[in-house]
């Protein structure tokens, strides 16, 4: 059972990670955008659902909430991305499952605090600090969602684009960082590793500060070209 949920891990997270590089590089809006995010949505929802069911058999508490809020966050991402108005019962079940994953997570937090170690079932406290903001945060923002009855413009793609990246941080970090085994020894603990582990962080500013300030996003309609209407013929005489 645990070999296939690790296959499947492995192929998603190795899928996740190249589809979301050329994601994020590709231009937004365009059809390789498109393309690649699709791809990297079903890559990270297979490896957020393998982890969750491996975590499961090996009763580690927190690979399950992490895997709980990758799924989360990259299902949330991918329905801003592909819905202009309007929620559903979708959005109330993320902002349920969102706020019960953040109770989750600084109960953790606050375990790991007072254990002898600092850490909870291997959690540090401070990731249980971290990912419990993120959570608190992606709250926020379904709640303002869901007061709204949507989302719409520059919110919405900034609601796509920062969920999208905060999946693929989890991603490559868990990867080249996580995953030190996998390395030749000289490279274990290099900036050779750090860098693509913390490479989304400084993407998502980048990307940030463009749709903000200059805008630079295409929203999927204004993509979709006004099909051209041909001349109209003069009337006979």
């Amino acid at each position: 059972m645990r070999l296939p949920l690790l296959i499947l891990h492995i192929l998603g997270g190795t899928l996740s990670i190249l589809a979301g590089t050329v994601a994020m590089t590709a231009r937004k809006g365009a059809r390789l955008h498109r393309l690649s995010g699709n791809v990297f949505t079903l890559a990270m929802l297979t490896l957020a659902t393998s982890g969750f069911f491996l975590a499961l058999l090996k009763s580690q508490t927190s690979n399950i909430i992490a895997a709980i809020l990758t799924f989360y966050l990259i299902s949330s991402a991918w329905l801003a991305g592909r819905r202009r108005e309007g929620t559903g019962p979708l959005d109330c079940a993320g902002l349920c499952l969102c706020l019960a994953s953040a109770a989750a997570v600084f109960t953790l937090g606050f375990r790991a605090i007072h254990s002898p170690t600092g850490t909870d079932n291997g959690a540090p406290a401070a990731m249980s600090f971290i990912f419990g903001t993120i959570l608190l945060l992606a709250a926020a923002g379904d709640i303002r969602v869901l007061a709204h009855g949507g989302t719409s413009g520059r919110p919405r793609i900034v609601r796509h684009l920062w969920r999208m990246c905060v999946g693929l941080f989890i991603a490559t970090g868990s990867f080249f960082l996580g995953q030190p085994q996998v390395f030749p020894v000289a490279l274990r603990g290099s900036i050779y590793l750090i860098v693509p582990a913390v490479l989304p962080l400084p993407l998502l500013i980048f990307w940030l500060i463009r749709v903000r300030f200059k805008g630079a996003y295409i929203l999927q309609a204004r993509t979709q070209r006004t099909p051209s209407v041909p001349p109209k013929e003069p009337a006979q005489v």
